[in-house]
């Protein structure tokens, strides 16, 4: 029995019958993009360059890899700096902190020098030769520097303050603003029916030339065929979906499974939840959001997504066994077939 999953509201609206799915395809953010387009006529000249545009953008704006970039250099900034911030940055820079405020904590942009230190930020890296990773007085001491609620937003400026020492990583948000990104700039060209995927975080509107909407398959880890569980497929119809898992950067020490999402409120890698998939009509809130139930667990994490109304798919390791959680947003769009 496979899930299906539908979105309340339909918008009749196809591409002209005549129309084409053009591919266009790229890499950014150390991932990869691509767009799937229903296109009736010529293609643009401009249309891949510029999506291409949008990204690197991004990259220069908020990326914790480029020392150049606008974050890089807030990141290397002396206390008690303000610092004007590109719109996007300071977009996702607000949100993030609101998932921060919501989640007390469990989500957090700025634990970038928690990120570093496991080996999950630029360098150095947890699959290096003689990667040691910190042992827990180490991230518990990292923890100092990840004083979210330090930093303070000056809206009518559009401008940060660097309490000192804190780190910014937006890794976990970054990427879900992407595909939003990417989907406005498709719009502002007048194209409606569109997937957009950026490092598997997705958005679809539209539909297919064939009246069909953008089918998706939920990521899943590799050993969930082996405990019988089968991928839900989604209908992107302008809806956006986000998973954060353990299974993407994840390495061993001592018999444990230390995965790239950390918890900042402890310093340690997050156990016991194998991933957590949030649909959302914005990818950035999808993205962040599942980061912060990732975060929180089961318990606290289901708690909190019934308290936001969020349509949220905990798959949750107990032992060899994988066992599934449903939030009442994300029932409500499911039938089987």
């Amino acid at each position: 029995m496979t899930a299906i999953l539908i979105p309340r509201h339909i918008d009749p609206a196809c591409p002209p019958a005549r129309a084409r799915v053009v591919r266009f395809a790229g890499h950014s953010m150390g991932t990869s993009w691509q767009v799937l387009l229903a296109i009736d006529g010529e293609i643009p000249d401009f249309l891949a360059a510029g999506l291409q545009q949008q990204l690197d953008g991004v990259v220069a704006e908020m990326s914790h890899w480029e020392a150049g970039s606008d974050l890089g250099r807030f990141n290397r900034a002396p206390a008690g700096s303000w610092h004007p911030l590109p719109g996007g940055f300071f977009t996702v820079l607000q949100y993030a902190l609101q998932v921060a405020a919501a989640s007390d904590g469990a989500y957090n942009p700025a634990a970038g020098a928690l990120v570093n230190r496991w080996g999950f930020g630029p360098a150095p890296r947890y699959d290096a030769a003689g990667f040691v990773p910190p042992s827990a007085d180490e991230a518990r001491a990292l923890l100092a520097q990840c004083r979210w609620q330090a930093l303070q937003l000056d809206a009518a400026n559009r401008s940060v303050l660097q309490p000192g020492g804190v780190q910014l990583d937006l890794s976990s948000v970054a990427k879900g603003f992407s595909v939003d990104l990417l989907a406005r700039y498709l719009r502002l060209y007048g194209y409606r029916h569109f997937l957009v995927e950026v490092g598997g975080e997705l958005r679809g509107e539209g539909m297919k030339p064939d009246g069909q909407p953008w089918w998706v398959a939920l990521a899943l880890p590799d050993d969930s065929q082996s405990a019988g569980l089968a991928a839900p497929r989604l209908a992107l119809h302008g809806l956006s979906v986000a998973t954060s898992g353990d299974y993407l950067k994840v390495f061993w020490h001592h018999g444990e499974r230390c995965a790239h999402t950390l918890d900042p409120r402890s310093g340690q890698p997050v156990r016991g939840v194998a991933s957590v998939t949030v649909i959302h009509p914005e990818c950035m809130a999808a993205d962040a959001w599942s980061t912060a139930l990732t975060v929180l667990g089961p318990h606290a994490g289901m708690a909190l997504a019934e308290q936001q109304g969020l349509a949220a798919a905990f798959l949750l390791r107990d032992g060899e066994q994988l066992q599934v959680r449903y939030s009442r947003a994300f029932l409500d769009m499911m039938e089987e077939q």
